[in-house]
């Protein structure tokens, strides 16, 4: 059953935005499980933007995948051999990290998932990373208060679509902006959006924002930077808070993009702060106990986006980088036994 471990690996590293030509398939024999380690046959494979960085060789918060080694990516999947005592075959665990079809880890980086009435595949999106860096961006940075202006960009993807849902819960005008007329339609008619500007629609960003926020921007969820951060960012209030949790639009640049000037961050007081939602472990079990029932009952919305087989990541990496999805992705590698 498992003689082959076939791998997803970065070939090349890209220049500027990257093609399925960077990657190669490979199969090697499944690892060996050392005392203290799980292996673990892969069923659902998470694709991020963040992803996008780790292909270049550049100093960042996390280390660089190495020429000829797995990509990675947090996945779901199911116990089949253990050497530590907390962990059976047929088990299904969160944290293994890779583009493979078996990985081997050691037990301190795996969780076991409980049944609870939500899809395996969830806990790499909703209940998953994404999720938990709406909820942690929230609460920590942006902490909107009702009646605040909130805008947040990639609105319809698996952490803004979050962020919309959660800033109406606490009160605030949601003002979310997505490409195209049906991620809008998405955001405003089934996330609970007050407005979504598409941004590829409008010949004044800026304008159409301001349009939609008369009363200024309290809260900035940043996801894309770009145009859309220098149409944004003008418009902060005073005392208003930029939750910088990731630039997408400008991953596959090779020199920085000129931005607009920070010098108003003094008058205006703002707060910008980046976070990595990783920085604090317990963000991600608080979440999952906020939110696990709210996806059940139907009351917290989200969508994926299916591809299946490992050897289909590499193009919809692509499609994450370049804004050719339309939901969270998810990689369907294998069926539970």
């Amino acid at each position: 059953m498992k003689e082959i471990n076939r791998s997803v690996v970065l070939q090349s590293r890209p220049q500027g935005t990257p093609s399925v030509d960077n990657f190669a398939v490979v199969d090697r024999p499944v690892p060996e499980v050392k005392e203290g380690e799980v292996l673990t046959r892969t069923l659902w494979l998470s694709i991020d933007p963040y992803m996008r960085g780790r292909m270049d060789d550049a100093q960042s918060y996390a280390p660089f995948i190495q020429i000829g080694a797995p990509m990675t990516g947090e996945t779901v999947g199911q116990v089949v051999e253990s050497r530590h005592p907390d962990f059976v075959p047929g088990q299904i665990v969160l944290g293994a990290r890779g583009w493979q079809t078996y990985l081997s880890s050691s037990g301190s980086e795996l969780s076991v998932l409980e049944d609870k009435g939500a899809p395996w595949s969830a806990y790499l999106g909703v209940l998953g990373m994404p999720g938990a860096t709406a909820f942690a961006g929230l609460r920590d940075i942006g902490k909107p208060a009702s009646g605040e202006t909130l805008v947040v960009s990639a609105a319809s993807g698996a952490v803004g679509s979050i962020v919309v849902q959660l800033a109406k819960q606490a009160g605030a005008h949601v003002v979310g902006i997505a490409g195209g007329a049906e991620k809008c339609r998405f955001v405003q008619e089934q996330l609970g959006a007050d407005v979504c500007i598409d941004h590829r629609n409008v010949h004044d960003l800026h304008s159409a924002v301001a349009e939609a926020c008369s009363d200024g921007v309290d809260v900035f969820f940043e996801n894309v930077g770009g145009a859309i951060q220098h149409a944004v960012y003008p418009l902060l209030n005073d005392f208003g808070r930029m939750v910088m949790c990731g630039m997408v639009a400008e991953y596959n640049d090779k020199q920085p993009a000129p931005g607009p000037s920070l010098f108003a961050t003094i008058r205006k007081r703002l707060r910008i702060e980046g976070f990595i939602v990783l920085d604090k472990p317990q963000n991600f079990s608080e979440w999952r106990d906020f939110a696990t029932p709210l996806i059940v009952s139907g009351q917290l919305r989200y969508r994926e986006q299916l591809v299946d087989g490992l050897e289909n990541a590499p193009a919809a990496l692509v499609d994450v980088v370049t804004g050719k999805n339309h939901a969270k992705i998810v990689v369907r590698v294998a069926d539970p036994v």
